[in-house]
């Protein structure tokens, strides 16, 4: 067996962390590692980016994200601004009300995008192979890992060839999706929210013009076909139905039966099909996101049903939380106990997503008629106008309260620049003037100090009833102060060295 392992390959200087899975999730955690300068290796079984679309939706948070990765501008000549959502019953009366605004919101970004997973992948490896630090490996299968005190093992199969390798690496983060290796190897269960439902979705592109379609997303919430339309970026559409007791999942793919489906918006006279296939969407969240020097993200840590569009978002969380900690922690700044803070913070902000999804697919996904009647009684009287949830994170490294833990808003400053942009990525503390001149901090790479000259900034720290805040690198608000006592504590305790 030993004379199969690439010498090249295990002698590799070990990497501070491997990646499992080129997702979206570990391309987004892969960048975020590489500005912070740690090495990396990815490690996935795949050949190249699936081509065909998946994820559809982003919100303004990832957006943000995706400004810290500087791709910001580049996805946006890819992207739509969407208007949101609205559930409609069989009579096509509106349930709930998901608008958005198509104007920019308090993260310096318009609150939903609609995108084409493909192109968006793309842009996301392009922009990694400007770090010399970071090693991709595709068609790698990891097959067994083995943790040892100062780093693990994992032992890979190059498909391409057959040829069995080795790699090391100080930690390992499994963005492999809901079938997660990785989180197999943790040992880690998952907690059942029970929602599991079989949908049938469709991608098509359409050939003439069709804007009677609309641009909002319909959530049809008709008990004798459930089904969803999404408006897609250029000529792009998709429509999800829910599977009856009476439908063959072998067959509801065929043309012929899905063309019938379309049949009440589109016929293919007005577009092609691109892609049907059959889903189960569920919803779970794993019981432990770290063992050890092993960590699990996005759909390996949690899965959603679709009906708040939030799936990809999630895991962009995901690891925009565990990245700076992971370089915290690589870097020496922190104690490994900081990575302990991932899951307490992560999971209980996720839960609320999973949870609101759950509640809208029991809106949508009624069949009962009698329980369909009374739902539109009680709906139609008080049309719900829903606002995407922004919940505070669980507890971990910051102060909670009412501001910290959660996510700050993004000031845009006089010249029209984005206050991140200044920022970085890394930890930024805002105070007024007054405060920063009484401050006894030394320069540091890892928080900047920005004078609260600027009116926008000025209103923030009005709008908080602080002096002072300190905002951590993944833009969630570490902790707020009055004086410059406590500033200094909190520099202390979050960012450590930056202080005298």
């Amino acid at each position: 067996m030993s004379s199969n392992i690439d010498p090249a390959f295990q002698a590799h200087i070990q990497h501070d962390v491997a990646i499992v899975g080129f997702g979206p999730a570990g391309a987004v955690l892969a960048n975020l590692l590489a500005i912070k300068g740690l090495s990396v290796l990815v490690l996935d079984r795949e050949a190249d980016v699936y081509r065909l679309p998946r994820a559809i939706h982003f919100d303004g948070e990832c957006m943000r994200v995706f400004q810290t990765l500087g791709i910001s501008d580049e996805l946006m000549a890819q992207l739509f601004v969407s208007p949101g959502m609205k559930f409609v019953n069989a009579e096509g009366k509106v349930l709930i009300d998901y608008t958005r605004s198509v104007e920019l919101g308090g993260q310096a970004w318009h609150p939903g995008y609609r995108f084409h997973q493909p192109d968006f992948e793309d842009v996301l490896r392009k922009k990694l192979e400007q770090y010399p630090q970071v090693e991709v490996r595709l068609r790698h299968d990891v097959f067994a890992i083995t943790e040892h005190e100062d780093g693990v093992e994992l032992r890979v199969e190059d498909t391409s060839c057959g040829r069995l390798l080795k790699a090391h690496a100080r930690y390992v983060v499994g963005c492999d999706g809901a079938r997660s290796t990785v989180r197999r190897m943790m040992g880690t269960e998952l907690d059942d929210l029970n929602s599991h439902e079989r949908w049938l979705v469709v991608d098509v592109l359409l050939q003439r013009e069709r804007s009677d379609l609309g641009d909002h997303s319909i959530q049809y919430c008709d008990p004798r076909r459930p089904a969803t339309y999404v408006r897609g970026v250029g000529e792009r559409r998709r429509w999800e139905f829910m599977l009856m007791p009476v439908d063959d999942p072998t067959t509801i793919t065929r043309p012929e039966s899905v063309w019938s489906l379309l049949a009440p918006w589109v016929t293919p006279a007005d577009a092609v099909l691109e892609r049907p296939a059959v889903y189960t969407f569920h919803s779970v969240v794993a019981k432990g996101w770290r063992n050890g020097r092993l960590l699990i993200a996005g759909d390996a840590a949690h899965q959603t049903p679709p009906f708040m569009g939030q799936g990809m978002c999630a895991g962009v969380r995901d690891v925009y939380n565990l990245a700076w900690k992971l370089a915290d922690v690589v870097q020496g700044h922190a104690s490994e106990t900081l990575l302990d803070t991932y899951e307490s913070e992560r999971s209980p902000h996720v839960r609320e997503f999973i949870e609101t999804a759950v509640r809208f697919g029991k809106v949508i996904q009624a069949t009962d008629h009698e329980v369909v009647k009374k739902r539109d009684a009680s709906m139609l009287a008080n049309t719900e106008v829903f606002h995407t949830p922004q919940p505070a994170l669980g507890s971990g490294a910051h102060e909670g309260g009412r501001i910290a833990g959660t996510v700050s808003v993004q000031p845009v400053l006089r010249d029209g620049t984005r206050l991140d942009d200044v920022v970085g990525y890394r930890f930024v503390l805002v105070a007024n003037p007054d405060i920063c001149s009484d401050l006894n901090v030394t320069p540091d790479e890892r928080v900047a100090v920005i004078p609260a000259h600027d009116p926008s900034l000025k209103n923030w720290l009005e709008s908080l009833s602080a002096q002072a805040v300190l905002v951590r690198p993944d833009r969630y608000i570490a902790g707020a102060a009055s004086d410059v006592g406590k500033v200094q504590d909190l520099i202390q305790v979050f960012v450590g060295s930056a202080v005298l």
